[in-house]
């Protein structure tokens, strides 16, 4: 069972004090952790729910768990291995209750978020469109562990502003009256229990005897203060992470909790994996030579037994548009070889603006695809408004969900209406369906008006009341009942159908923390397609073929971080983390010219391409418009021939005498560019380009 490599085997061993492992790409890392996991169970005898295991998506997790039940042969249920949230959502729904809190709160995803926020903003006259910007410098405030109070009384310690400290604690005021978390409370509120109620951090310290922590570099300040508190007893803790793939700043993650931990967690052992599973040699050469350049970090010298394999491609274009057609011929050529599936491409940019152009090229060419990190199956309108009547009926002070739904079917409640109701709420500090349920006690309302809420508090109520066997049963009643069945057309009703067959024999608590926590990111591709992404989208993928696209200065590295050394190191890793996705085949692009925000744009090469060593890539200058350029910061020049039929290795061409075969192999340029080409009935033959008469079919 344990087909470990040495540093792998001395990490599983090592299980007495703190323990920090460097981790590099493809490393082998989550296999580490689960044979760790058994490791302690098996040989160190505790109990599965005696380890504190922690991983960054659900995703994650629920491999992490697939993979030691299939290990150990054996079901797992009970074990704590789950994400920070999820960990601290399954701690909170048990003690949460001393915080002043009601156990069955509900968990505020990023859209009710916005939408809280945005009704606060209104009440408050101040420009809604902030919202999007308040709810991430409040986000940022809570991973610092900074409550309201706290805001309020650090001057401009943390970037004080009135208005934000103004919203900041009507928010905050406004989820506990909800009864209601969002995903940084609660990390946030499992601190404060742990920091307020000794007894209670005794008990979680005494139960977690040994804490497991993976990507540990894309930790936030309250994550890390979560475990060292969880830690501070016996210290028994493995971190798992890499310096190199830290890329998540903008959302809080602190890097130098990697580098504290051996000042943190006295008498730490440091093992460092670098044997790569995962990418070939030359892959490895690049994406190391690039990261290099960093100069706060720990030095890791991969390595891999798959070989050099085919060395990385650079192509640069006159435009955008030029880029993402190449791309896309390329992708068809490789698929109609024969040797490679649709979902074995990925293609990688830094921002969303590039999709467009890449969607339009792949659709051109009858190429199906995805965007990994689009909007999520659950973020579905017609999947939200279910949810929120399910929501509204076991939580009754949910006010979100409540404006949500309250006119889901059309009701013919306006905005008067609400505005009564919320007057109310106010007036007598009450939920907003509490505050309608008191309201209908009297003549607040017009008769007609009047019945259709008292119908809706009736619906609300028999749901609350009803006893069900499962999540899909009471989806089920939910759908008939609200007439939801009849308000949707075909596409979303099939969506609420396929949420009410998947949540068949599930437990209704558990299925709506599950839901609430889950991201994007979590979301399963099934079919055989293409996957578009942004590079922060792209962590913990592997993909036989990568595309990473826009190397130009002001795309990557991004405009925002090119006066900022700490920047620009984090988009160096950022591109790191990109090219470490590539299993075998790995291309690079850029364009002279990009339209960025509705303006076309002249550009130059990125400065990462400096780092590339020229022996492990082949250059192209791979212009078919009689447009010749210069790229003064790459290594290697090349010249360009005025017209320039571009040739890939899989293309396949007809020659006048010998008929159709196959490229087997590129090299050389301009005049002097030549081709290998395999034709079934005559063997291989190496042609120059300009004499071959070769048409590409």
């Amino acid at each position: 069972m344990y087909d470990l490599n040495p540093k792998q085997k001395e990490a599983l061993n090592y299980s007495e004090g703190p323990m920090l492992v460097f981790a590099g790409a493809g490393s082998g890392k989550t296999r580490l952790i689960a044979h760790k996991f058994i490791h302690l169970t098996k040989v160190k005898k505790l109990s599965h729910d005696s380890i504190f295991t922690v991983t960054f998506t659900n995703k994650a997790a629920d491999e992490m768990k697939e993979r030691i039940s299939r290990l150990i042969e054996k079901d797992i249920n009970g074990a704590w291995i789950g994400t920070f949230h999820s960990q601290c959502s399954r701690i909170l729904r048990k003690e949460i209750k001393v915080l002043g809190y009601n156990n069955n709160f509900t968990i505020y995803d990023e859209d009710d978020q916005y939408n809280l926020v945005r009704h606060i903003l209104k009440e408050f006259k101040i420009y809604e469109a902030l919202y999007k910007g308040i709810v991430t410098r409040i986000s940022f405030l809570k991973s610092s562990l900074i409550s309201p109070q706290d805001f309020l009384s650090t001057g401009d310690g943390f970037g004080f502003d009135e208005k934000l400290a103004k919203v900041y604690v009507r928010y905050q005021d406004e989820l506990k009256r909800c009864n209601a978390l969002d995903f940084d409370d609660l990390i946030m509120l499992t601190v404060k229990l742990f920091k307020e109620y000794r007894d209670i951090l005794e008990m979680y310290q005494n139960k977690f005897q040994y804490i497991l922590v993976d990507e540990f570099q894309d930790t936030n300040f309250a994550q890390y203060h979560l475990l060292k508190l969880l830690a501070s007893g016996h210290k028994n803790i493995c971190v798992v992470g890499d310096d190199d793939q830290s890329i998540y700043k903008f959302r809080g993650a602190n890097i130098n909790n990697i580098y504290n931990f051996e000042k943190d967690f006295t008498g730490t052992k440091i093992i460092k994996l670098e044997q790569n599973y995962r990418c070939t040699q030359h892959i490895l050469d690049v994406s190391g030579a690039v990261i290099s350049r960093n100069s706060k970090r720990k030095n890791k010298n991969l390595w891999t037994e798959k070989g050099r394999g085919e060395k990385v491609q650079f192509c640069w274009f006159n435009t955008y548009e030029d880029e993402a057609k190449y791309i896309a011929r390329v992708i068809k050529e490789y698929y109609l070889k024969g040797t490679n599936s649709y979902r074995d491409f990925a293609v990688f940019y830094r921002v969303n603006l590039q999709a467009r152009v890449l969607e339009d090229a792949l659709r051109d060419n009858g190429i199906p695809y995805r965007i990994v990190g689009g909007i999520s199956f659950y973020q579905r309108k017609e999947i939200k408004d279910i949810i929120a009547f399910m929501r509204l009926a076991l939580n009754h002070g949910d006010n979100v969900s409540f404006r949500r739904i309250i006119n889901i079917p059309h009701r013919g409640i306006g905005s008067a209406t609400i505005s009564k109701i919320e007057h109310e709420a106010r007036k007598k500090s009450l939920s907003l369906f509490d505050a309608l349920k008191l309201s209908l006690k009297g003549e607040s309302f017009a008769p007609a008006v009047k019945e259709k809420l008292t119908e809706f508090v009736n619906m609300i109520d028999t749901f609350s009341a009803t006893k069900y066997k499962s999540a899909g049963d009471m989806l089920e009643h939910i759908y008939e009942i609200t007439g939801l069945s009849e308000f949707f057309e075909e596409e979303r009703k099939n969506n609420i159908e396929d949420l009410i067959s998947s949540s068949n024999n599930k437990d209704i608590k558990d299925f709506i923390d599950r839901i609430s926590l889950i991201t994007n990111m979590d979301e399963p591709c099934n079919t055989d397609c293409v996957s578009l992404m942004t590079l922060h989208n792209a962590k913990g993928l592997e993909f036989p073929v990568v595309f990473i696209t826009g190397l130009e200065e002001g795309v990557l590295p991004y405009c925002k971080a090119l006066n900022n050394e700490e920047e620009i190191a984090e988009e160096r890793r950022l591109f790191y983390v990109g090219m470490t996705r590539a299993k075998d085949i790995l291309w690079l692009t850029g364009a002279r010219k990009r339209k960025l925000y509705a303006k076309l744009q002249e550009q130059e090469p990125s400065r990462f391409l400096k780092d590339v060593p020229k022996e492990c890539c082949k250059w192209m200058e791979k212009i078919s418009f009689n447009h010749p350029i210069q790229i003064s910061t790459i290594k290697q020049k090349i010249k360009i021939a005025e017209n320039f039929t571009i040739y890939t290795t899989g293309c396949r061409v007809k020659h006048p005498s010998w008929g159709i075969g196959v490229v087997r192999d590129c090299y050389g340029d301009g005049d002097d560019a030549k081709v290998m080409v395999n034709f079934p009935n005559i063997g291989i033959k190496r042609l120059a380009v300009r004499f071959a008469n070769l048409e590409k079919i």
